[in-house]
């Protein structure tokens, strides 16, 4: 029997959750950890695997990430979120690794705060921070057989979508 690693996390002095794992994600897990008293929002983006990019029929995604530095990232977007909007009361931020199917989700991003224009902006900064930054890596499976490697950052950085 093969067993799973276990989920690659980062203390953080907040109660913020900073992952990278092989395991799939659950958009209730990710809710529950930015849940807090005083929020009055939590917005959740999740990223799925779609069928195509630009047309082109993908079977799945390899998802490999440079888990250290990955992980300091994360850190990093979290302090910025709580210098930035400072009644931020939680930051989710959970990656997964490994193959995924289409549908599966790759990435979930949760803020919590007292008022919703905080917690989308703050949210939508923590997505596009993380594609950006983060040492984390896809290789998309077509579906005639070939594949190809991309960064995440590359994606944010040019005008392919991702």
């Amino acid at each position: 029997m093969q067993t799973r690693p276990s989920p690659v996390s980062i203390p953080t002095a907040s109660n913020d959750s900073l992952v990278i794992t092989f395991a799939p994600l659950l958009l209730s897990d990710v809710y529950a950890l930015a849940e807090d008293d005083a929020n009055g929002a939590i917005v959740v983006m999740s990223g799925t695997v779609r069928h195509q990019t630009d047309g082109k029929p993908v079977v799945a995604l390899e998802y490999q990430a440079y888990e250290p530095m990955a992980l300091q990232i994360f850190r990093q977007i979290a302090n910025d979120i709580h210098k930035r909007w400072s009644e931020a009361t939680r930051v989710v931020i959970h990656h997964r690794t490994g193959r995924l199917a289409i549908g599966e989700i790759s990435v979930l991003v949760a803020v919590g705060c007292p008022h919703r224009a905080e917690a989308f902006e703050a949210c939508q900064y923590a997505i596009n921070t993380l594609k950006h930054n983060a040492p984390i890596w896809k290789k998309e499976h077509w579906a005639d057989g070939s594949s190809s490697w991309v960064s995440i950052g590359a994606c944010e950085q040019s005008d392919e979508p991702c």
